[in-house]
C-alpha cells in the first residue's frame, strides 16, 4: 500500500479525479457481479474500496494544497 499511496502522490489532480472515476466504476461492477457469481479471491471489493480511499484522500490534500497556495 505505501508503494501505491507513493505513486498517487506523484500524480496531478485531474489523474487522481479521472483514476478515482475509474475507481469507481471497477468497484460497481465488482459489486454487480459479486452477488451474480462469487469470485475465487472475495476480499477483491475491500481491496478497491481501500484503494479509492487513499486516492480520495490525497486527493482532498492536494486540492487544499492548491486552495492555500
Amino acid at each position: 500500500m505505501k508503494k501505491t499511496v507513493k505513486e498517487l502522490q506523484n500524480k496531478t489532480v485531474a489523474e487522481l479525479a479521472k483514476q478515482e472515476q475509474v475507481l469507481r466504476d471497477e468497484l460497481a461492477k465488482m459489486e454487480l457481479n459479486f452477488k451474480a457469481n462469487l469470485p475465487k479471491d472475495t476480499n477483491v471489493v475491500k481491496k478497491k474500496k481501500k484503494q479509492l480511499a487513499a486516492l480520495l484522500t490525497i486527493l482532498t490534500v492536494k486540492k487544499e494544497y492548491e486552495k492555500n497556495a
